[in-house]
């Protein structure tokens, strides 16, 4: 019999020591990346800020903004080397909660049409398209535009 050691996960508030490795990641992930500062600012703002870490080492992280009986997921990723093992669920379950521990009755998020892995979990666990945000990020050929999505936490079919 062959013992298989599973990667111990760990979901803790992100810290500004955390920075380097979320910046690195997000450099990673993104042709056109957030910068260090940016978030940095959010950690200094209070926002969520949460790190998803493997067997100790950053993984991923997620930033959410709640106030006023709403949420803002503002940025979820995993870095390339641990997708496709279902931490962006597990990191987006912890947020969902996170938001529903601050009343929150609707969570809104944008995300790129040319990112369907991430349109498809958000998908997955009840947000729907809203709208749409003509030419809101960069992109090689100039803008592409957001898809603007919801989920209604009062719906009670949030499926992690």
């Amino acid at each position: 019999m062959v013992a298989v050691i599973k990667p111990a996960i760990q979901v803790r508030g992100m810290r500004l020591d955390d920075l380097p490795a979320v910046s690195a990641l997000e450099n990673l992930s993104y042709e056109f990346p957030w910068s260090s500062g940016v978030f940095g600012d959010c950690v200094k703002a209070g926002h969520s800020c949460w790190v998803l870490c493997v067997d100790g080492v950053v993984a991923g992280y997620g930033i959410l903004s709640t106030g006023a009986g709403e949420a803002h997921l503002l940025n979820l990723c995993v870095g390339p080397e641990h997708r496709g093992r279902g931490l962006g669920r597990h990191l987006l379950g912890r947020l969902l909660d996170i938001a529903k521990w601050n009343r929150a009755e609707r969570i809104f998020l944008e995300v790129r049409p040319s990112n369907p892995l991430a349109k498809t979990l958000y998908e997955s666990v009840g947000f729907r398209q809203i709208g749409l945000r003509p030419r809101y990020y960069p992109a090689r050929d100039g803008r592409e535009d957001a898809i603007v999505m919801v989920l209604d936490m009062a719906a009670g079919h949030i499926e992690k």
